[in-house]
């Protein structure tokens, strides 16, 4: 690791022995693939951690510091995204955190919730929507946590895209990922074409609403883990507003945040709060 003043949002030598091996292993077979032989030139710990310092800060890749890598270069690593290496690791990590309080590593229920968010000057048209009810012109994230709100599954589409279709991609996608999912509990949103949907593949779709007799604010039964979730990630300015111009982008910033926060659940090292930094 290049000797550096760290920031807070550098990863800790106990956090890099989870996901270094992935990342030094990818490295590794494209090296091999290489005639030269050439060794490797850029340190794919700064790599990760200047990708961490974006989504933690909300920064522009171009004013990225100086002391990392140039951000062409950390840009060129978007092919951890395109081949699925950050949703892998936090699959993996996912399973690790599960373990570590007692629980089987594959998740039998789960909790789904869309969060509509706006998005910037970046993103495509055609990659947008309006979100009538919310009055939001931007794109709407679909998330799956499991019970203790670890993410599962994330899906980015434009904001115009009905909860019912944005919950029934997601849905499909979990059931790849986590067969073991056998129960899930969604918000009034959520109408009988999931329902049925999720039957289909031999899931129990409860919805929980809230209660029309208490006003303002109050906690409702199990949906209230991936409201959490969603809290947790707009602790990383990155995803307070959708900057991206891939929809992919989009869902690997979001499995970024939760690799981090995953990470930090293994190794007992803080994580982020409202009420103070790291």
């Amino acid at each position: 690791m290049t000797a550096r003043r760290a920031y807070p949002s550098d990863i800790s030598d106990a956090r890099w022995a989870l996901v270094g091996p992935t990342l030094l292993a990818w490295q590794q077979a494209r090296l091999d693939r290489r005639p030269t032989g050439e060794p490797a030139r850029t340190d794919v710990r700064e790599v990760l951690n200047a990708i961490l310092y974006v989504n933690r800060t909300g920064i522009a890749w171009k004013y990225l510091r100086h002391d990392f890598p140039p951000h062409t270069k950390v840009y060129y690593y978007a092919a951890w995204r395109d081949e699925g290496i950050f949703a892998q690791l936090n699959v993996d990590l996912t399973a690790l955190a599960r373990v570590k309080v007692g629980r089987d590593p594959q998740p039998s229920a789960a909790v789904i919730d869309t969060q509509s968010v706006k998005t910037s000057t970046n993103p495509p048209t055609a990659t947008q929507g309006t979100d009538a009810a919310k009055k939001i012109v931007g794109r709407k994230r679909s998330v799956v946590t499991d019970t203790l709100g670890l993410l599962l599954v994330a899906i980015v589409v434009a904001a115009s895209v009905t909860e019912n279709r944005a919950g029934i991609q997601a849905l499909d996608q979990l059931k790849v990922t986590y067969p073991s999912v056998t129960k899930t509990w969604v918000d009034a949103g959520f109408k009988n074409q999931f329902i049925e949907h999720a039957a289909t593949l031999g899931i129990d779709a409860e919805v929980v609403p809230r209660n029309t007799e208490t006003r303002g604010f109050h906690v409702v039964k199990r949906r209230w883990v991936v409201e959490r979730t969603l809290g947790w990630l707009m602790l990383h300015r990155r995803l307070a507003r959708d900057y991206e111009t891939h929809p992919a982008s989009s869902e690997a910033m979001i499995h970024i945040a939760m690799i981090d926060n995953a990470s930090r659940r293994i190794t007992d090292e803080a994580t982020p709060t409202w009420r103070g930094a790291y």
